[in-house]
């Protein structure tokens, strides 16, 4: 390949992975990957100039308009900030800086890994927020942005002002989405950032005021009456912004870096994530001094913390089947230490991964932890391959239970379709006892392994033919708690049927849907028998659920376990109708904040519907009355303003008992 069609090709891949990352907020590559190839470019471009194209990203900032947001123009551009990735090369911009400016004053700040944002204030009031997009041109989000609790729509002072900053998902938030969205039966984001770019981009904005977005704001844009980049940010405090107050003034070389040290070792005990440090000329006339590349300001560069890699070598390749029948490769290696901690096996995601990577047994591999958490293949070294090596075979039948594969045309997983396949059925069973489904008290991975090792159960029907004697069998399980397992197992029964739909753990069905086909068809041999145009023309349902549900209730060991759990006793029949249409609270709408001592916020939920009340996530003059625990926040404030009548959780234990 020559110069010309290495540009052409590094141009083409670098273009693509910043689509999937500023635009589809799916990224094919991990950071590290895309910056070796970016900087390949960079250096290429160097050395011969006439081959420099027009759409290269070194000649753009980034970013496409999605459709389903309204274009917003910029009065000012918008720049991203170089970066840098070791002490050297912060050492050289540093250098750069003194040549224009003698004795410079820099602030050093956290850099966030979020989503950038900029919030246009009129008189006080924000007017306009928007994405930075390409730079000139981005998406207004105004309303979703107004979901965030810390972004103020109304400032301290009746000013004009355009602020620059970053929203971000606390991990916190993080955690907590994604165990919501492994209830769902949804997929769980990769990371915070993902997860905070999906959130602006949501067409609904309720879904954005529940996920616990937060900003940190760091620049005005435009002329400033300022004379520090820290007088900014103190201005900003008094307007009601939230400020990052891990900050620091350096005058050296040797005060920056101390602060990246002692950052790089704060990192992990961060409620959010960061991906390094930003450094900026302090004064704003010597920013203004300094001035502006095609690309980048001059006076801030971005130290980007460097992915912590090992090499090691793979030894085999496991396939193992989740839940939901996904088939996943994992890598076994020789043991390395990686990110302070031993590890010997890394994600290799799925069959796609491994053909881009090319990754084979034998080879020697750049491993680094995904999101700082989970151990991913970087690269094949393949100067160091050994000869002979052949492609990873790719199972074409379940290595649990033998069942064909699929690759459906939506997904790049292989996929497992047996609903009674035995490793499927484990996971399942732990999902089919969890809180939001049959609510099986007792049974948890533990109990269900122990089950599953001495041949008692193979799959949920199994549970409802259990005795005393099954459990009395097992370590650490004595006559009092058999009882109660038992107990529980019986009571289970008597579920509402989206209990069991939702336990049933098919694809796509999550909690929501499953109360809004269970409500819709009454009982779950109607819904079996339905036919996906059928299911599809429910609200809020859709074809692909309705196509999962047809393809689930299609195969022969579905039909043989819905034989078996209707001949055990399982109610299979929608209960929500028997609503109380006398009650207090019978057609009010009502909403549910802070936290409750005795009841889980499902099972509050659940009290408030038998009842007769429609529970939603946001207090308007439409909301009857808020029931408000332990440490409620915005909501109740809220509903105090609206002079909204507030409950307690006894006032609504009370409602339950009349």
């Amino acid at each position: 390949m020559n110069v010309q069609e290495e540009i052409k090709d590094l141009v083409e891949r670098l273009n693509q992975y910043a689509y999937e990352y500023y635009t589809e907020d799916n990224p094919s590559v991990e950071d590290a990957e895309y910056d070796r190839l970016y900087a390949r470019l960079e250096s290429l471009e160097k050395e011969h100039p006439d081959l420099v194209r027009g759409d290269s990203p070194t000649q753009k900032t980034g970013g496409v308009i999605l459709s389903g947001f309204e274009k917003f123009q910029h009065p000012y551009n918008l720049y991203s900030l170089a970066d840098v990735f070791s002490r050297e090369e912060l050492a050289e911009w540093e250098e750069r800086v003194r040549r224009t400016i003698p004795n410079p004053e820099y602030i050093c700040e956290l850099k966030i890994d979020g989503f950038s944002l900029s919030l246009y204030y009129e008189a006080g009031r924000l007017v306009t927020a928007a994405t930075r997009g390409d730079g000139s041109v981005g998406e207004n989000v105004t309303e979703n942005i107004k979901q965030i609790k810390d972004v103020p729509q109304v400032l301290s002072e009746a000013v004009d002002i355009v602020v620059r900053g970053e929203a971000y998902m606390p991990r916190a938030s993080f955690d907590k989405l994604n165990i919501e969205r492994e209830l769902e039966g949804l997929p769980a984001f990769a990371n915070p950032r993902n997860a905070a770019a999906g959130t602006v981009r949501q067409l609904d904005t309720s879904v954005v005021a529940k996920r616990g977005l937060a900003t940190f704001l760091y620049q005005e844009a435009g002329p400033s009456t300022h004379g520090t980049q820290e007088e900014v940010l103190e201005y900003f405090e008094k307007l009601g912004f939230v400020v990052n107050q891990e900050r620091v003034f350096a005058r050296s070389m040797t005060e920056i870096w101390a602060f990246v040290e002692r950052v790089t070792a704060l990192r992990e005990r961060l409620p959010y994530d960061i991906d390094g440090v930003v450094v900026k000329v302090n004064g704003l006339s010597e920013q203004e001094e300094l001035g502006f590349t095609v690309k980048y300001p001059r006076w801030a560069i971005a130290y980007k913390f460097p992915p912590d890699l090992a090499e090691t070598e793979v030894l085999s390749v496991d396939w193992t089947v989740g839940r939901t029948g996904v088939v996943t490769p994992t890598a076994n290696m020789t043991p390395v230490t990686l990110a302070q901690t031993t590890v010997a096996r890394a994600t290799l995601h799925n069959v796609d991964y491994i053909a881009e990577k090319d990754v084979r047994v034998g080879d020697t591999v750049v491993i680094y932890k995904a999101g700082d958490i989970i151990p991913a293949v970087q690269r094949v070294l393949l100067e160091k391959r050994p000869k002979g090596s052949a492609p990873l075979p790719i199972p074409e039948v379940c290595p649990e239970c033998g069942t064909p594969l699929v690759h459906l045309e939506d997904e790049v997983a292989l996929r497992c379709v047996n609903p009674l396949c035995p490793a499927m059925q484990r996971e399942k069973l732990i999902h089919f006892a969890s809180r939001d489904a049959m609510n099986i008290m007792g049974l948890g991975p533990s109990v269900v392994s122990a089950l599953f090792e001495s041949h008692v159960i193979r799959d949920v029907a199994d549970l409802y033919t259990l005795s005393e004697g099954d459990l009395m069998g097992l370590e650490k399980v004595g006559q009092k708690s058999a009882e109660k397992l038992l107990a529980s197992i019986d009571s289970s029964r008597e579920n509402s049927v989206e209990r069991l739909l939702f336990g049933l753990g098919i694809r796509h069905v999550g909690a929501k849907a499953a109360r809004i086909l269970a409500e819709h068809f009454g009982n779950l041999e109607r819904l079996a028998t339905s036919s996906e145009s059928e299911i599809a023309e429910i609200p809020g349902v859709g074809r692909v659920l309705a196509q999962s549900i047809v393809d689930y209730f299609a195969t022969d060991g579905a039909r043989a376990l819905m034989t078996e759990l209707s001949l055990s006793g399982v109610n299979f029949d929608y209960l929500g109708g028997s609503v109380k249409s006398d009650s207090p609270v019978s057609g009010k709408t009502v909403v549910l904040t802070g936290t409750l001592s005795n009841l889980t916020r499902s099972e509050a939920r659940e009290i408030l519907e038998k009842l007769g009340a429609t529970v939603t996530g946001s207090v308007s003059r439409k909301t009857d009355f808020v029931v408000a625990g332990a440490e409620a926040g915005s909501k109740l404030t809220k509903a105090q303003e609206l002079g909204v009548e507030v409950w307690s959780e006894a006032d609504l234990e009370r409602l339950r008992e009349v």
